[in-house]
């Protein structure tokens, strides 16, 4: 199973370390330099320093032939970016309120 995870903070790494472990074929896209040095040098080749926001970078990791796309930055703007199939589930989901604000 191909699986491409944007994001290389602590859940992407972890996250990438596992499903390398299991046997699965993974890429994790990081954009910041530094962060991607580090994971570079552990995971090898199965990190990419790229931004998971961009079509282009997408595509060129193969985003159309990717079983799974997980995003997990720490910023949810760009987790709906790089899923959008997810906002389109999110509003399908009931929504429960504990309390109204007045």
């Amino acid at each position: 199973m191909y699986m491409i995870i944007g994001g290389g903070g602590d859940i992407g790494y972890y996250l990438t370390k596992s499903l390398l472990n299991h046997g699965h074929e993974v890429l994790l896209l990081e954009k910041g330099f530094a962060r991607y040095q580090a994971l570079n040098e552990e995971l090898g080749p199965a990190v990419v320093r790229g931004d998971a926001c961009e079509a282009r970078t997408m595509e060129e990791v193969g985003a159309s032939r990717a079983d799974v796309i997980i995003a997990v930055t720490g910023d949810d703007e760009d987790n709906l970016v790089i899923c959008p199939d997810g906002e389109e589930a999110l509003q399908s989901w009931p929504h429960h309120r504990a309390r109204e604000q007045p």
